[in-house]
C-alpha cells in the first residue's frame, strides 16, 4: 500500500534539453552512431553506443568546450564506448574451439570480423582507439597526430606495432 500512495503522490520528471544540446545531438550523432556501427557490427549495440555517448554528453551539463565538440571529439567517444561494450562482451563469453571452427566454415567473413573484435578489445584501450580511428573510421595518421597530440611519425610506429599485437592475438584466438 506505502508503494501505491508513494507513485501516486511522487511528482514526474521533466528533462528539457537546451536547444544546444539538442543541436549538439543532430550535429553529431550520425558520426558517432556510423562509428559504433562499424567497430561493434551490430544495429543496436550501435544505438547502445549512441545513447551512452549523449548521456555522457548530459552527464556533463548538456554542454561541451567547444574545443571538443567537434566531430573528431565525437568520433573517439563512440570508438571508446564501442570498445568497452565489447571488452565487457569478450569478458563474459568464450567460444569453444570446435564452435569457432564451425562458424568459420558457414560465415567466414562475420567469424574473421568477430575474431578481429575480439582481439581489439584485448588490446590496450588507447591502441584499440587508434587502431580502430585510423582502420576502421579512415582518419590520416596526420589526424590521430593532432588529436592524441603526438608526432605523425610515433603514431605511425605505434600503428604498426598494433598491427603486430593484433596479429599475435588473432593467432592465440
Amino acid at each position: 500500500m506505502g508503494t501505491a500512495t508513494n507513485l501516486i503522490s511522487a511528482r514526474p520528471v521533466t528533462m528539457d534539453p537546451s536547444a544546444e544540446f539538442a543541436d549538439l545531438y543532430e550535429r553529431h550523432y550520425a558520426a558517432v552512431y556510423g562509428t559504433a556501427l562499424r567497430i561493434t557490427g551490430n544495429p543496436a549495440d550501435a544505438e547502445d553506443v549512441l545513447q551512452t555517448v549523449f548521456l555522457r554528453v548530459l552527464k556533463q551539463g548538456g554542454s561541451l568546450d567547444p574545443s571538443h565538440a567537434a566531430e573528431p571529439y565525437f568520433r573517439r567517444a563512440a570508438a571508446n564506448a564501442s570498445l568497452d561494450l565489447l571488452r565487457r562482451r569478450v569478458s563474459h563469453r568464450e567460444t569453444g574451439l570446435e564452435e569457432a571452427h564451425s562458424q568459420a566454415s558457414k560465415e567466414n567473413t562475420a567469424f574473421l570480423k568477430q575474431m578481429l573484435r575480439r582481439a581489439l578489445a584485448s588490446l590496450d584501450p588507447s591502441d584499440a582507439v587508434i587502431f580502430a580511428l585510423r582502420y576502421v573510421e579512415g582518419m590520416t595518421n596526420g589526424e590521430l597526430a593532432e588529436m592524441f597530440d603526438q608526432e605523425k611519425n610515433s603514431i605511425a610506429v605505434r600503428l604498426h606495432r598494433i598491427r603486430q599485437a593484433l596479429q599475435i592475438e588473432l593467432e592465440r584466438i
